[in-house]
């Protein structure tokens, strides 16, 4: 215990001696990137990098658009211990004659942008050249999600877990694993082969629920286990309460190996790569849950909840060294937006920020600052308008991705009132048939041939406005 503590002391002195040491020389900014499920979080990291590399679509960011930023270049990033994002290969997946959607990343990586510019103002005449090193560290969300269980022990972790499989979305998903749970003796004498047994089928009911487009999974690693697979450490699932469970019982092993997961996998992530981030983006696949069903959409704004009440939300200032970085702003970027017309923006904006309302304004109270908006990272459509029966349609081309044929879709129009969303998400699987009543439809597009000017980044769509929102002030 005097060990740890010594090697906490000594990490806190190291943070306190680096931040102090970038504030006066070259600052830098962890900015971290994360994404619920299938939310583009590879596309948007490698389509950012890109853009800053060759600025000329970033005519929202203040500091390129008045011509301050002087150059940007990939450096050596800091923690070596930590993958490199594999940025070249992703963008060569994306720009080669025949381009396809990088692969996801499964485990977290990290990559540093050095950008050289000229202060703005009054320091403009003062001082020359000023650098700031942006590390971006790409995580998943399922790891990200896992935060809470730091705050909640087996037993609570359970009932929540086994609360939610009773939603209809989730309980026909957890149908063979409810069966093994039902056909146990919990107070029974621990046996790894039934503990393997039942971790498999809540495993493979967590995988069902993320193909249907599902968000609040936990434990993250039972989905992206990496070198942890098949390990005790991933070999347990929640269970109802046995009060008669001796020590040596299957449930109060599964506890153990629960406390086990939070202390070895959660606190180790926090510790060394989540309380060090400045500020954080959250990708959102909005539209996949809008077309998912309401029971999708109730899904993602539990998780949104969570997902915001694992931060440490309020502004950072010359305390921060000494008492440890606090997240100070956040964003949440409905991404795809290139899969509908530009005139449903405002309303999956809107929507967006409806259901993340409460966790928000509890955040914006403590001293953060939450922004939404809806982006494509890179924007694999052109928009269209087609006569048909006497209007014009608003439609989006593109090249499918499930055919490889061009064509036009028209997707329908988003609610105006982003309450009705809400309340029908509620309502939940009863009023399934009727949701939205039919008017959307999303299909899923292939990436777009390379094309554009010299000194042009990958076409998207806001991506300029969600970078002055995270780095805009740092580079006035």
């Amino acid at each position: 215990m005097i060990g740890g503590l010594i090697d906490d002391m000594l990490r806190a002195a190291e943070d306190a001696r680096d931040t102090v040491s970038e504030a006066l020389f070259e600052p830098t900014l962890r900015l971290g990137v994360t994404g619920l499920s299938r939310a583009g979080k590879t596309v948007f990291i490698t389509s950012l990098v890109a853009n800053m590399l060759e600025r000329g679509r970033l005519t929202r960011l203040s500091a390129q658009r008045d011509g301050r930023i002087e150059s940007v270049a990939l450096r050596p990033q800091p923690d070596r211990d930590v993958p490199r994002f594999d940025f070249e290969g992703h963008m060569a997946a994306l720009s080669g004659p025949q381009p396809r959607w990088p692969s996801s990343t499964r485990s977290i990586s990290q990559l540093r942008l050095s950008i050289r510019y000229r202060p703005g103002g009054w320091l403009s005449g003062l001082s020359g050249p000023s650098t700031l090193h942006l590390d971006i560290v790409d995580y998943p969300g399922e790891w990200l999600l896992d935060l809470g269980l730091m705050a909640m022990g087996y037993d609570a972790w359970s009932a929540q877990a086994l609360a939610a499989v009773e939603t209809p979305l989730r309980a026909r998903h957890a149908e063979a694993w409810a069966a093994q749970v039902a056909a146990r003796d919990l107070a029974a004498p621990f046996d790894e082969g039934a503990a393997q047994a039942l971790a498999t089928a809540y495993a493979g009911y967590l995988h069902a629920c993320r193909r249907d487009g599902l968000s609040g999974l936990t434990p993250g690693r039972f989905l992206m286990p990496g070198a942890l697979e098949g390990s005790p450490a991933l070999t347990f699932c929640p269970l109802p309460p046995a009060p008669s469970a001796r020590r040596a019982s299957l449930r109060a092993e599964f506890a153990r190996r629960y406390d086990a997961y939070v202390a070895q996998v959660v606190k180790p992530f926090f510790r060394d790569h989540f309380a060090r981030i400045d500020r954080q983006v959250v990708l959102v696949d909005l539209l996949g849950a809008l077309d998912a069903g309401p029971g999708a959409v109730a899904d993602l704004r539990a998780a949104m909840a969570q997902v915001l009440a694992c931060f440490r939300p309020g502004a950072n200032d010359w305390l921060s060294a000494l008492l440890g970085r606090r997240l100070d702003r956040v964003l949440f970027a409905a991404t795809k937006a290139d899969h509908v017309h530009h005139d449903q923006h405002p309303r999956m904006t809107a929507i967006l920020k409806a259901l993340m309302r409460e966790s928000v304004e509890r955040s914006q109270f403590r001293g953060a600052r939450v922004e939404a908006l809806a982006l494509a990272s890179l924007r694999a459509t052109v928009e269209q308008e087609i006569a048909r029966d006497g209007r014009l349609l608003p439609c989006v081309r593109g090249r499918l991705l499930d055919t490889g044929r061009e064509a036009a879709l028209f997707p329908g129009d988003l609610p105006t009132d982003p309450q009705r969303v809400l309340a029908e998400a509620v309502e939940g699987a009863a009023r399934d048939a009727h949701w939205l009543r039919g008017d959307l439809s999303v299909m899923a597009f292939a990436p777009p041939p390379s094309s554009g000017r010299p000194g042009d980044g990958p076409p998207n769509i806001r991506l300029d406005q969600a970078l002055e929102f995270l780095i805009g002030d740092k580079l006035a």
